[in-house]
């Protein structure tokens, strides 16, 4: 797909699922790596990434596309526009966007597991950044006594 396409195809979601049109411009950014797509606040201008078209085909594709027009039109209408607004929310669920987009394979996950505690008491497994105090913090599941394990690097 060319950029000239997916301005079309933005274009004709925007008016059939919206019923607003799109007036910006819509292209594609090689550089993104773990989002599907990102608004420009300023330039109103979104961009898309095209490795979520070729490894997951084009409906998870106009479900990224949707969740960009989500932000494009409630910004432009001075609505809340942030993933966290109940506006955005809601004009998502209407339309059928998606709320996240699956990763890329050959991508690095961002979140790097240092540490891993289990529970003692359930078994479960907690991987985090940061360490953090066994005395102070138990088990979400059953409250029981968090233990740290090793961790080893794949």
């Amino acid at each position: 797909m060319t950029n000239d396409e997916l301005q079309q195809l933005v274009e004709e979601i925007s008016l059939s699922r919206f019923h607003l049109p799109f007036a910006h411009e819509a292209r594609f950014n090689h550089r993104l790596r773990t989002t599907g797509g990102r608004y420009l606040l300023k330039s109103h201008d979104i961009e898309f990434n095209p490795k979520q078209l070729k490894h997951y085909g084009r409906e998870e594709f106009i479900g990224i596309i949707k969740h960009e027009l989500c932000h494009y039109h409630l910004h432009i209408q001075g609505k809340g526009y942030q993933h966290r607004d109940r506006d955005f929310k809601e004009l998502l669920d209407n339309v059928g966007g998606s709320r996240y987009c699956q990763l890329v394979p050959g991508t690095k996950n961002q979140i790097s597991t240092k540490y891993v505690y289990k529970c003692t008491g359930c078994g479960q497994i907690y991987n985090r950044k940061r360490r953090i105090n066994l005395t102070k913090y138990v088990c979400g599941k059953c409250r029981g006594k968090l233990g740290q394990i090793p961790f080893k690097k794949a």
